[in-house]
């Protein structure tokens, strides 16, 4: 399918299968397993970590075809936006859309955070003497370097990301070829006693922080959803770049992390001072290859998590384009650069936020940052998600689907139990970092914020609720639903 001009300005569909499986696996993997593989060893205490990464690819899945039928069937700008609006419009107008873009302008930035931090964390290991000062400036050029690449048109960033890409596939495919060449079985499943004691508190406690880390190492499946309008042919496109990438990484991560236990011993990964406590691969690389592979490898790491970093800004710099063109966020938000055709605002927006978060994370923890980012998201995205998909299935019967969530509701079943284990246990694991509190709080704030919105734009509850269903294809009229008098809207295009 060849890009057309877009109508009245709006995004091309230039993006194809390749590319949006490269989108995907790019922010999916980044810096996360390389950071993560430690925090996931001292959630368990051992080995049996690899649980972790299995628990979260199995969320991940379960989660990710919910966001294939949703992606398939509402191929708009904006991802979640667009779901919660068309789900949720016939019993509270706009606040479920507006929850949304209030807490993703938080909750992605945060995740993009992550990755700088894991950037400059490596980089320690080519640079030990690095000081505080110095990554701190390392890692706000990065941002300000992927802002200024991404303020290009989309078919330059597909290419871009494709290249990207290829050097992710290499930097961990290296790390895992090392790890084969110096495996030693004995470590890998060596278990520590009471590993897999079902019964202890203690297991399930560190299986709930694993899950967190494991789930945090999978996001990014989504990452082209928020970009519907710009995917071509998305009925068949999103929901096999999703599931593509899913299954990618699973069988990276599982080869990495075993080949990881099997090279280094888990106890150095919990030892603060240990290099494999911070930069693991880099570890496994100098004890199978020798230091100059390991800078090598590290070098393509470091590309890596820039790439992650750039896809996910990427993304999800289009989340507030559809709410702003529809009056559910602040209207600068709805333009596009003139020439490049993407939001400009939005992608300066997230920008900003990712740099505050990659200072605070720099001050605290990288587990802080995982706990913040995922309680803030449960709530507004991931549960409201699950939800969506049934009620759509109720109010909207003549929504085409190009896509079915397979195995109906059991994947919805399986995501609600894996969100809400991670939302729950979320406390009990950071201790006097209190992410719920804080997860409440900031939603708290976006309801008021809503009601100022709402009351100024005159919507529901200071006004009638209007439903759309701009997806559906013979909508029919709702009577006493629409705003009486009011012009007809003119469709999103899909």
């Amino acid at each position: 399918m060849s890009a057309t001009p877009p109508p009245a300005g709006g995004f091309v569909r230039r993006i194809g299968l390749f590319q949006a499986t490269a989108i995907n696996m790019s922010q999916m993997c980044g810096i996360g397993p390389f950071v993560t593989i430690p925090l996931m060893v001292a959630a368990f205490g051992g080995p049996q970590a690899v649980i972790g990464f299995v628990a979260g690819a199995i969320l991940a899945l379960a989660d990710g075809l919910i966001w294939a039928e949703l992606g398939a069937s509402l191929p708009g700008s904006g991802g979640s936006y667009v779901y919660l609006r068309q789900a949720f419009q016939y019993r509270t107008g706009r606040l479920m859309p507006f929850l949304f873009v209030w807490t993703a302008m938080l909750f992605i930035p945060l995740a993009m955070s992550t990755g700088v931090v894991g950037f400059v964390q490596y980089l320690g290991y080519l640079a030990p003497d690095l000081s505080r000062t110095a990554g701190d400036l390392i890692g706000l050029g990065m941002i300000v370097l992927v802002v200024l690449l991404l303020w290009r048109g989309i078919e330059n960033i597909a290419r871009i990301t494709a290249v990207m890409w290829v050097v992710m596939i290499a930097s961990v495919g290296l790390v895992i070829i090392a790890a084969a060449t110096d495996f030693s079985p004995h470590l890998a499943f060596h278990y520590p006693s009471g590993a897999f004691e079902l019964t202890s508190s203690h297991f399930w406690i560190g299986f709930a922080a694993g899950l967190t880390i494991g789930i945090y190492d999978y996001l990014g499946y989504n990452t082209t959803a928020y970009m519907g309008a710009e995917i071509k042919d998305p009925g068949r496109t999103l929901p096999r770049s999703i599931i593509y990438s899913i299954f990618g990484i699973m069988a990276i991560y599982l080869l990495l992390q075993i080949g990881t236990l099997g090279v280094i011993d888990y106890h150095r990964m919990l030892d603060p001072d240990d290099i494999a406590s911070s930069s693991v691969a880099s570890a496994v690389l100098e004890k199978a290859w020798g230091k100059g592979a390991a800078d090598v490898v590290t070098v393509l790491i470091l590309i890596t998590a820039f790439a992650s970093v750039f896809a996910g800004l990427l993304g999800g710099s289009r989340v507030p384009y559809d709410a702003a063109r529809d009056k559910v966020f602040f209207r600068p938000y709805a333009k596009l650069h003139p020439r490049h055709r993407f939001p400009m605002l939005g992608l300066a927006t997230m920008g900003v936020i990712t740099a505050i978060g990659f200072m605070i994370g720099r001050r605290t923890d990288l587990t802080t940052l995982i706990q913040l980012l995922t309680t803030v998201m449960v709530i507004v995205q991931a549960l409201a998600q699950i939800l969506a998909v049934t009620v759509l299935r109720k109010r909207q019967p003549g929504l085409r689907r190009p896509y079915r969530m397979w195995l109906y509701p059991l994947p919805s079943l399986v995501a609600l139990v894996g969100w809400l284990t991670i939302y729950g246990y979320s406390d009990k694991n950071s201790p006097g970092r209190h992410p719920i509190e804080w997860s409440l709080a900031w939603l708290a704030l976006g309801c008021v914020a809503f009601a100022l919105w709402a009351r100024f734009e005159k919507v529901w509850p200071f006004g009638p609720r209007e439903i759309h269903e701009e997806y559906v294809e013979q909508p029919a009229e709702r009577p006493g639903t629409a705003t009486p008098g009011a012009p007809p809207r003119t469709p999103f295009a899909p």
